[in-house]
């Protein structure tokens, strides 16, 4: 697969297969990607935490899905994710923002590889998170990414010049993400008279 298909594959996913668990030895996979990738200074200040199986259904509480589908509550029976990947940082410093950036995306795109679907989920209660995982005082949660295999279609379509980028549902359950064009992306080089 060429990596842009890749990139376009790895689309958020809110709603999952939730009766299809994922192998220990595929989460623990994902974790050994994300290890290798750039760290500012080579720092490494990341770890992770698994939650899989009955543990995963302990957070449900905890996560917040999807400010911009205000009707939607998040996944319903059957449709919760099969695991989440937390992702720490030391407590008591300030959260190395771009080493978490760049190890979630790589999870997501390495669990799209998979055939997995991934939500990176930043609007969770951390202090519980943690008491639920028992994780210790000495990591500060960061990012939960809900992991499984994917029960909804996203379609990826053209922002109309002046249109709205906030995805939405169509009635048939179809997920919806507008992107901008190109020619809107990127800017206009300066001119080298």
């Amino acid at each position: 697969m060429e990596f842009a298909d890749l990139v376009r594959k790895a689309r958020t996913i809110r709603r999952f297969v939730e009766n299809e668990p994922i192998p220990e030895t595929s989460l623990r996979q994902l974790i050994d990607v994300a290890r290798f990738v750039p760290s500012g200074g080579n720092q490494q200040p990341l770890r992770y935490r698994l939650a899989h199986g009955d543990e995963a259904r302990k957070l449900d509480p905890f996560v917040a899905w999807a400010a911009a589908l205000k009707d939607w509550g998040g996944p319903g029976p059957g449709e919760r994710p099969a695991a989440f990947i937390i992702i720490l940082s030391a407590a008591g410093k300030p959260p190395p923002h771009t080493d978490i950036g760049i190890a979630a995306q790589t999870i997501q795109l390495a669990a799209a590889a998979m055939g997995y679907g991934a939500c990176m989920l930043g609007s969770i209660r951390r202090d519980e998170i943690r008491g639920v995982l028992a994780i210790p005082e000495a990591w500060g949660v960061q990012l939960a990414i809900a992991l499984g295999r994917p029960a909804e279609t996203v379609v990826l379509e053209d922002l109309p010049p002046g249109g709205e980028t906030r995805y939405y549902r169509t009635p048939d359950g179809v997920h919806h993400v507008p992107k901008r064009r190109l020619e809107e992306a990127q800017l206009p080089s300066g001119s080298s008279d």
